[in-house]
């Protein structure tokens, strides 16, 4: 099937998908018969396989440089100081980032001893290590994993809101994201390199499972009360990730049969939650940067189901085809991908791309092969996670066979009602030109923003008027004060401020749709009023690509009542603004603004936006966001540009504003 537009609906949403396929094959007592062998039919092979040493050294990337340098310095220490800093100041990075640190370095060890043949191969060997140097360094990494007190992040972990404590509860572990991804590391090292671990140093895969057993899958079968697990309707994305944790380190790490059977049929329980939760449309509300930490690890588990089970759990489902079309959907150009809630607007460096490739050429949707095999061109990076890295280093053992596409297809209309977002280009197949995303929904989405409303411009594949994406995140990122971040804030976002009003946090503050895009008619109108806490037609939004002659008209109406009072009965501000939020250059005049990506890191075409509106129909006020936050500044630059037009005292109670924006010449 070919997928290049989101008007299909496969399935209804609320089905329990993997139930209604696999049926009794997916209980306790078939899977025990099922997973006989299991290991041996993973994609993945040990370090005796041959596939491991025709890689060539190319393919390693920096991954070898990396690790010999690092071989032999002390590893990262996480202590409890930095541990204890989240739940006194809200700092997470300091922990997060030597754990990641410590894991990262262990990663590209592994690497190493899997193609010992690479790390002592002439000049291209700056260290001169052994086979058993290699082993000795994972051996020290593992072991290292299995002393540590919490594989929790100090940011999830309950122990504060449990005892008070800022120590972790050794006796009380937490199974979160961290946890799940520090068990299927060690399952993955035990997979291929276990016979040199017994053989360099026995009785430590012992201690590796005895250490997964009592933090992760003992807790995981003895507790019902793990908010991921999707029991009180709320199934977000750390489901899938932690559950596709979980089926690697069941898969490798747990000997006894009935109990690796009961652990695999409560993921698969686990795994039909979420995808009984995507819509039709097979919309991530999370965006394109969690759908891989999402439906992405979903695909991961499904895949590894199906060979554990030599195929009886098959995963080709209508679900699994809308998901696997979701990120060419986004892809705006390049690198550039349109970001909602806590997403950047940039594709991370290494993404799992060839397992979407894998998805794709399956399940026939040439669109999604195309746009993934184009996308395989980075270098692997260990922050991928070591399942992850195995699997791009096998890939590129045996690249994308050769026929059908290998190029984004760059869609030009997309439309998914669910979430109420709209793409569309000038010319499809093509960057050049002017790109528009439109976005609706509500503010009770996950990770949400408070973007009800908001618009992407794009020209020749670079943002202009954007969404700033995810700051690095702190103790306020999921807490009360949460909307006190700029990056999360309507304010900051490309939508109106009716008397300079915030808009709400919830479902009820929500975009109505007034009229769908349609092939002949790119454009999405919304009735906006409900997000402000308004009736919602008060304020009327209409987005609209006009191919010929080449631009973007983003008009807004409204009617507000005459004077809002806040709770305490004291009248608000009567100001209306409609704000944009744009990066690169903004110069403004009379009736005119231009906008170039000058300042865009990495942004090389010349070509900017220009937008104009009628003159003396607003002031046109600039504020700048100077960015001292890396994650922003890395995507963004040094700057990004607010551009509010107030309307005048007359047309403040009703009236109207249209920005037109065309590509510059």
């Amino acid at each position: 099937m070919t997928s290049s537009s989101a008007f299909t609906v496969p399935h209804e949403a609320g089905s329990m998908p993997l139930a209604s396929s696999w049926g009794p094959a997916a209980s306790v007592a078939q899977l025990q018969v099922l997973l006989e062998g299991a290991a041996a039919r993973i994609s993945v092979p040990p370090a005796a396989d041959a596939v491991w040493n025709s890689l060539c050294a190319d393919s390693l990337g920096e991954l070898w440089q990396q690790a010999a340098a690092e071989r032999g310095t002390p590893w990262p220490q996480p202590l409890v100081s930095h541990y204890a800093r989240y739940f006194r100041d809200g700092n997470r990075t300091a922990y997060e980032t030597l754990v990641a640190g410590r894991q990262m370095r262990l990663t590209r060890a592994v690497v190493m001893a899997l193609v010992p043949e690479h790390a002592q191969v002439g000049d291209s060997d700056p260290s001169g290590s052994s086979l058993n140097e290699w082993l000795d360094e994972v051996i020290d990494g593992v072991f290292l994993l299995c002393e540590q007190s919490s594989w929790s992040w100090a940011a999830h972990d309950d122990v504060f809101a449990h005892s008070g404590g800022v120590v972790p509860d050794m006796t009380r572990p937490f199974l979160d994201l961290g946890a799940g991804e520090v068990a299927a590391q060690l399952a993955w090292i035990d997979h291929v390199l276990g016979e040199q671990l017994d053989s360099r140093a026995p009785g430590l895969r012992r201690r590796i499972r005895k250490e997964t057993s009592e933090r992760v899958v003992q807790p995981f079968l003895e507790r019902l009360d793990w908010h991921w697990l999707g029991l009180k309707g709320d199934v977000h994305n750390w489901n899938p990730w932690i559950h596709t944790n979980l089926i690697v380190a069941a898969l490798f790490l747990v000997d006894d049969a009935h109990t690796q059977a009961r652990a695999l049929a409560r993921c698969i329980e686990g795994l039909d939650r979420f995808l009984a939760s995507i819509p039709p449309d097979g919309a991530v509300d999370e965006g394109f940067a969690y759908w891989w930490n999402g439906a992405g690890r979903a695909l991961e588990g499904l895949a590894l189901l199906e060979q554990a089970t030599d195929g009886v759990l098959d995963g080709g489902m209508p679900v699994v085809s809308e998901l696997v079309a979701f990120p060419h959907r986004m892809h705006i150009g390049g690198t550039w991908f349109l970001n909602v809630a806590d997403g950047p607007a940039r594709a991370a460096k290494s993404l799992p791309w060839e397992m979407l490739y894998r998805w794709a050429r399956r399940l026939g949707d040439e669109s999604a092969g195309g746009h993934a095999a184009a996308m395989m061109t980075g270098a692997v990076e260990a922050a991928a996670g070591l399942g992850r890295v195995l699997h791009f280093l096998l890939a590129r053992a045996a690249p994308p066979e050769s026929e059908g596409t290998t190029r984004p297809p760059l869609v030009e209309l997309a439309y998914l009602p669910s979430v109420q977002i709209m793409t569309a280009r000038e010319t499809g197949g093509t960057e050049k030109g002017l790109y528009l995303a439109a976005k609706g929904g509500h503010n009770g989405e996950h990770h949400n923003h408070r973007d009800v409303g908001s618009v992407v411009i794009a020209v020749d594949g670079v943002p202009l008027l954007v969404d700033a994406g995810q700051p690095t995140y702190t103790a306020k990122t999921f807490g009360p004060d949460r909307y006190q971040i700029r990056a999360m804030q309507s304010a900051w976002h490309s939508v109106p401020s009716p008397f300079g009003l915030e808009q709400g946090t919830g479902k009820a503050f929500a975009a109505k749709v007034v009229e769908s895009p349609t092939a002949g008619n790119p454009g999405l109108t919304l009735a906006l009023g409900a997000a402000y806490g308004l009736k919602p037609e008060n304020w009327i939004r209409s987005s609209c690509l006009n191919r010929e002659p080449g631009a973007i008209t983003i008009s807004d109406r409204w009617e507000l009542p005459a004077q809002l009072q806040d709770a305490q009965g004291k009248d608000v501000p009567s100001d209306v603004d409609i704000t944009y939020l744009t990066a690169g250059t903004l110069q403004l005049q009379p009736g005119r603004a231009t906008i170039r990506p000058t300042g865009i890191p990495g942004a090389r075409q010349d070509r900017g936006a220009t937008l104009r509106w009628e003159p003396g129909s607003a002031d046109a006020l600039v504020d700048e966001w100077h960015l001292d936050d890396p994650l922003l500044a890395d995507v963004w630059g040094a700057k990004l540009t607010r551009l509010r037009f107030r309307m005048p005292t007359k047309s403040r109670a009703a009236g109207a504003f249209i920005l037109t924006v065309e590509a510059t010449s």
